[in-house]
């Protein structure tokens, strides 16, 4: 989403994605997800809370996500007591995903409730970071909100501080970047402070322009056994591509390997089956039977958000579905 984009670009584009979540039902959440935030955008906060509404009365994928995403914009727009009443709920749920602990986090820091943001990032960091889960892009960026918050607060630094600080790239230190005293640099008449503060906004700027981009992963398809057997028979000019079910398996991971040896980011696998398949294939007025589409097919999957992150943790089950941890399965090959 471009910074300049007008109300009426993203109210737009609201309106296409919502037709789009009507031609793909399977893929309604994060069709519908990406509508709301383009209405937020456009200050259309009442058609973004309807939104939330009909996915949470769906039996959605990720219920507490759209909760707190559906706290943050009735909070902006005062329903207040809703909002809260939301955070609560999340809060006492203590959901496993980061995603929503980090919007209710940020949405409290935002009203300046310091004290519950700070409670409510160091209670997700406490629930998510543990001995035998590695820290991911999703758990840092808790540290680094939690950073934030207590650098606001003025508390002094602790051990997650120093994971946050030494998990920070950017080319301004984490310190520097959450110093609550930047905001009197704005009010200087010394352009060297002025030049100082706005190369620390554009790294600032920099920073959180990644982590909201989440660009679509570079996907391979994945077809499960009983899928390929009826994709093969249904249509066996695809044979050529899929030897056997076995060979699939080994290509999916020995694929994604290679891609990662070269370092392309950002991979994941995606499941296939032959309904999707055929009517994506029928959308693009293509036939089915042609090796071409395969790619487009992972691809479009991927962008609906359907993609899984590879590779797996090592104890984690193994994306081919075996049931074995990845390192005892393809991650040992």
């Amino acid at each position: 989403m471009r910074p300049d984009t007008t109300p009426a670009e993203h109210i737009a584009e609201a309106e296409r994605l919502i037709r789009t979540a009507t031609r793909y039902p399977e893929d309604q959440e994060p069709l519908l997800l990406q509508a709301a935030a383009h209405l937020e955008l456009a200050d259309e906060r009442d058609r973004a809370s309807t939104l939330y509404d009909q996915l949470l009365s769906a039996s959605p994928a990720n219920p507490y996500l759209i909760k707190a995403l559906q706290a943050a914009n009735l909070w902006e727009y005062g329903h207040e007591p809703e909002a809260r009443a939301l955070i609560s709920g999340i809060r006492a749920a203590a959901p496993k995903d980061p995603a929503p602990w980090e919007v209710i986090a940020e949405a409290l820091e935002t009203h300046d409730e310091l004290e519950a943001s700070h409670d409510c990032f160091t209670e997700a960091a406490t629930l998510l970071i543990t001995d035998e889960e590695p820290l991911t892009t999703a758990t840092t960026a808790l540290l680094t909100g939690r950073h934030r918050v207590r650098r606001l607060l003025g508390r002094p630094h602790d051990d997650w501080d120093m994971v946050a600080d030494t998990r920070h790239i950017g080319p301004i230190p984490l310190d520097e970047l959450h110093d609550p005293k930047r905001i009197w640099a704005l009010g200087s008449d010394d352009p060297a402070e002025l030049r100082a503060e706005i190369a620390r906004l554009r790294a600032e700027l920099g920073d959180r322009r990644a982590a909201l981009s989440r660009p679509f992963p570079v996907a391979i398809l994945h077809w499960p056994a009983r899928e390929l057997a009826e994709l093969l028979t249904s249509y066996p000019t695809l044979a050529a591509d899929y030897p056997s079910h076995e060979a699939h398996l080994l290509a999916v991971e020995s694929s994604l390997r290679a891609l990662a040896a070269s370092g392309t980011t950002n991979l994941g696998i995606v499941t296939a089956s032959v309904p999707s398949y055929e009517a994506f294939a029928a959308s693009e007025k293509t036939s089915p039977a042609s090796p071409s589409l395969l790619a487009e097919y992972a691809t479009t999957l991927a962008a609906r958000g359907k993609a899984t992150p590879w590779p797996p943790t090592p104890t984690s089950p193994c994306w081919c579905t075996s049931g074995k941890p990845y390192s005892e399965c393809h991650g040992a090959r």
